[in-house]
């Protein structure tokens, strides 16, 4: 019987041996505290490793390739406007790591840098002393993009939440469309303020100073701009209409002035302006201990606000593309052609997202076209500045409204109230902060509110109880098992959760308890931590002082972790 059974009993091959063989994981190789903590830092600051080009390399060789890699609305004169698109997108096109990146003045930062140093100068009463103002301002606006980059520090503009900058830009779209009502009325006195409340005050306050024929100019423009943005939308191909109607409206404005003399009825127009390149103005940059808390506050605004800005814009059009932008390196760019814009007579650029599309839909492939720009601008600094002297202010105003609007995107609002209630109201609240209140206190309601949320995540964590799914060995929140309490944590468990977390889970043990008294008796806790991706001292002191406390309960069943 035995000889049969044997004989019956299956052969095992020497394949089937093999495969049954149970292979022993080997440990990782040991290393010391301070390599652990080297490369936890790397990974954290340094997940780019940009020091990645400079290995193998001769000393050299290696310090060459580093001087390579890191080698209207402000109120400012509309020529400064110019001096801005010259200097720093030549500076930008050699340090900038983005081919579609158009750089210039942008609608944002003008309004926050002119609302926030309207505060202590008057552009009208002291000119000098507000253009000095604007750029120390930059030059401080420079440093803190620069610095950023510099230090690996680039997170911090990740405070500024797409909710945050949905709302602000479409309060910053509307404070500047109003602003223009000056121009568009033909307003000779007008608010230096930039609430609702007191510029539409001031717009009906001074009446008596409102000109027909500026209006009439005004609206025609208006609708002309408008129509043209409206063709573009609508048929992609025709996107130079939109690209040329603000140069068209400048030379059909300018010449209508000049043939009917039209600034002796009305029609207020920019004047004389000095030819040439721009000046120097490090001798203008003012650090003076009375200004220079609103200087560095106006820079450290201007530039996060910004780099924001410009990052955003460049990685968008890198993805079109698909390819890489560097995103420290972008922050160092920046903050050098800031820092060396203050001193030729520029104030705050970034990438524009206007120019940065008119360069995409027109074919450039490199950052030539930043030069390309620049030299323009410089031919008419030399040569074209006198054509601009019959130019409306009411045709300025009226392209800066049509510039604007687009920063208004009520679609990004709606889905970002259907999809979360908390980023729509942090998203209300740089709107309503900025509109009625200021810039500075409205951006700092909407971020407060931004890593409030982000707090109450870490120190609430999201837990939930979890049943089977029937016919399946997944347990998800179905259908309890009786018997079981299955709990779920989804989050890390550290210091700052501890507390919470033990008070929830003696809860619902309690909870459960009184449910099942009538039907079955709790008899198993089982803790799912499958989804902590890390637990601290802390936190294992906490699983461990809970589960001493389950099991001074008098009952019959256990407590179980999962990991």
């Amino acid at each position: 019987m035995a000889a049969a059974a044997a004989a019956a009993a299956p052969v095992t091959t020497d394949q089937e041996i093999a495969a049954m063989a149970v292979h022993k994981v080997a440990p990782p190789p040991a290393r010391s505290t301070a390599s652990k903590m080297k490369a936890r830092v790397k990974e954290t600051f340094f997940p780019d490793d940009p020091f990645r080009a400079f290995k193998g390399q001769p000393l050299g060789t290696q310090w060459l390739m580093a001087g390579i890699s890191y080698a209207k609305l402000t109120s400012l004169p509309p020529i400064i406007g110019l001096y801005s698109s010259f200097v720093p997108p030549m500076v930008y096109a050699v340090l900038g790591s983005s081919r579609d990146l158009a750089v210039g003045p942008v609608s944002i930062a003008s309004l926050i840098m002119g609302s926030m140093l309207r505060q202590a100068v008057s552009p009208t009463a002291d000119p000098l002393l507000f253009l000095q103002l604007a750029f120390t301002s930059t030059f401080f606006a420079g440093l803190v993009q620069a610095s950023l980059g510099i230090l690996r520090l680039g997170f911090v503009i990740d405070f500024l939440s797409k909710a945050t900058l949905v709302g602000f830009m479409a309060c910053a779209a509307i404070i500047v469309a109003l602003q223009q009502l000056k121009a568009l009325l033909g307003i000779v006195h007008f608010t230096t303020e930039m609430g609702i409340v007191p510029v539409m005050a001031s717009v009906f306050r001074h009446t008596n100073e409102w000109s027909w024929q500026t209006i009439l100019m005004g609206v025609c423009f208006l609708v002309f701009l408008l129509s043209a943005r409206h063709v573009s939308i609508r048929w992609p191909k025709l996107f130079w209409v939109s690209a040329c109607a603000p140069l068209t409206s400048v030379i059909i404005s300018t010449l209508l002035v000049y043939l009917f003399k039209a600034q002796n009825h009305g029609i207020s127009i920019i004047g004389q302006l000095k030819c040439g390149l721009n000046r120097p103005s490090w001798d203008k940059l003012l650090f003076d201990t009375t200004y220079l808390g609103l200087t560095m506050k106006t820079g450290l605004v201007t530039g996060i606000i910004s780099l924001t800005e410009g990052i955003a814009v460049g990685r968008t059009f890198a993805s079109l593309r698909e390819y890489q932008v560097d995103g420290n390196k972008e922050m160092m760019a920046i903050g050098l052609m800031n820092v060396v814009g203050s001193c030729t007579s520029c104030y705050v650029t970034t990438g524009a997202f206007s120019r940065s599309a008119v360069n995409h839909n027109a074919g450039c492939k490199t950052a030539m076209s930043n030069v390309i720009m620049a030299l323009t601008v410089m031919v008419t600094l030399l040569f074209l500045m006198p054509l601009f002297v019959y130019t409306p202010n009411v045709v300025l105003g009226a392209i800066i409204i049509a510039a604007v609007i687009g920063l208004i995107d009520l679609p990004a609002v709606y889905h970002i109230w259907k999809m979360d209630k908390m980023d729509f109201l942090v998203c209300v609240c740089a709107f309503a902060g900025v509109i009625f209140i200021s810039v500075q206190e409205g951006l700092a309601i909407a971020v407060g509110i931004s890593i409030f949320r982000v707090l109450m995540q870490i120190t609430r964590p999201k837990m939930m109880v979890q049943g089977n799914i029937k016919g399946t060995d997944i347990y998800r929140e179905a259908q309890r098992v009786s018997g079981f309490l299955i709990l779920a944590v989804e989050a890390p468990i550290n210091f700052a959760n501890c507390n919470y977390l033990n008070e929830r889970i003696k809860r619902w043990i309690e909870e459960e308890s009184f449910e099942q008294d009538k039907h079955t008796e709790l008899q198993f806790i089982i803790l799912d931590l499958s989804a902590v991706p890390a637990i601290d001292t802390s936190g294992i002191a906490f699983l461990i002082d809970i589960k001493k406390s389950i099991e001074k309960r008098t009952w019959s069943g256990g407590f179980y972790v999962c990991i």
